[in-house]
């Protein structure tokens, strides 16, 4: 995975009411971090398959 959709993300974030300066500030640490564990897992059940 390299990352999200972010327009979709903000656009997510406006439905739900979340503030547009708190997402912009926020959401590229939190779609760093989801990568990586994502990407992890994703190792993670290669290796069990092998």
């Amino acid at each position: 995975m390299l990352g999200w959709d972010m327009s979709a993300a903000l656009t997510m974030a406006d439905a739900l009411g979340v503030n547009p300066r708190a997402t912009a500030e926020f959401l590229p640490a939190i779609e760093a971090v989801m990568a990586r564990h994502l990407n992890q897992q994703i190792d993670g059940s290669r290796e069990a398959d092998q």
